[in-house]
């Protein structure tokens, strides 16, 4: 499947179903001894699609599936990248940040599960058929909001700042912004608007968390390459919801983008960066998997949060 600029989809289709890799990688992290991040709803969301994509619900409940090296490596990732987002929203809760907005959610639960500040409001930003399906979910295990949760059903591509400040966020305060698994399914001019949008939204004191692949042909291609040559549960996985067998970088666009951490430190922004194989390294989690080429690639994934100063 080719992405076009109007395209669209629900959670077991196409980009949709990227969210439900995530959160099989997150259930599976749930479950080791020492988890990097508990997300204890993950679990409903792959049951809930168990019909409609069963390549979920099977590599969860097939005990030898989950330990295949891909999958340990996907989800340990997952689960560090998961972590340090969490910390993320944390310490601008610590520093005074009560307001937060997650960027295309998809079935991302921090507005459920994280211990927020008394007065945070969250919101979160999909499109309708994604984030019904996630609040159908987590109504029937009877899930509760651990902060103000606004559920805003629009598509990045179109004008979200002003449905954003229809639901009443305030752009006179600091907010805690989280672009998270998002930027490769942005094409390029999408991507750079995103951040003129936060920029023109966010008052000083504020904040931005990403995870960045880079340019075309870098960082995405590589991970894109590295879950079509080997076999394994996740080359599988990534086989069921692409189409006509194609590669996984079919889910995203490749047309060039600015390089956000430079674009966010020439207006202002105090950029901090890593990557996913020193966060590994941070949190205690050997990563490798042998010789598997998603061990390079997965470890080169950049992340970097920042603050916009007085």
């Amino acid at each position: 499947m080719t992405r076009t600029d109007g395209d669209t989809w629900d959670i077991v289709t196409s980009v949709g179903a990227t969210a439900l890799i995530v959160s099989a990688m997150r259930a599976i992290e749930a479950r080791k001894p020492d988890p990097l991040a508990r997300d204890d709803y993950a679990q409903h969301f792959v049951a809930a699609t168990k019909t409609e994509a069963p390549i979920f619900s099977e590599v969860l409940e097939d005990p030898a599936a989950a330990q295949e090296p891909d999958i340990q490596l996907f989800s340990s990732y997952l689960g560090a990248r998961t972590k340090y987002f969490d910390e993320f929203f944390l310490a601008a809760g610590d520093a005074g940040v009560r307001q937060a907005v997650i960027l295309a959610s998809g079935l991302d639960v921090r507005g459920y599960r994280l211990p927020w500040a008394d007065g945070t409001t969250v919101y979160e930003l999909d499109l309708p058929k994604v984030l019904e399906f996630k609040k159908r979910v987590l109504d029937e295990h009877g899930a509760q909001t651990t902060a103000t949760v606004h559920d805003l059903h629009i598509d990045l591509r179109d004008d979200w700042p002003v449905a954003l400040k229809a639901a009443g966020f305030d752009a006179t305060r600091p907010t805690a912004w989280l672009a998270e698994g998002l930027l490769p399914f942005l094409p390029g001019a999408a991507q750079d608007l995103l951040f003129q949008r936060i920029a023109e939204l966010s008052a000083p004191g504020s904040r931005v968390a990403v995870e960045d692949f880079g340019a075309p042909g870098n960082q995405a291609d590589r991970m894109s390459n590295a879950m079509e040559n080997e076999e394994g549960a996740l080359q599988r996985i990534f086989k069921s919801i692409v189409e006509d067998d194609a590669a996984p970088s079919s889910l995203w666009f490749g047309d060039e983008r600015e390089d956000p951490a430079l674009w966010l430190t020439s207006h202002g922004w105090t950029v901090e960066a890593t990557t996913a194989g020193e966060l590994l390294q941070r949190y205690n989690r050997a990563p490798l998997a042998g010789e598997h080429e998603l061990t390079d690639a997965i470890g080169q994934s950049r992340y970097f949060t920042a603050v916009l100063g007085a």
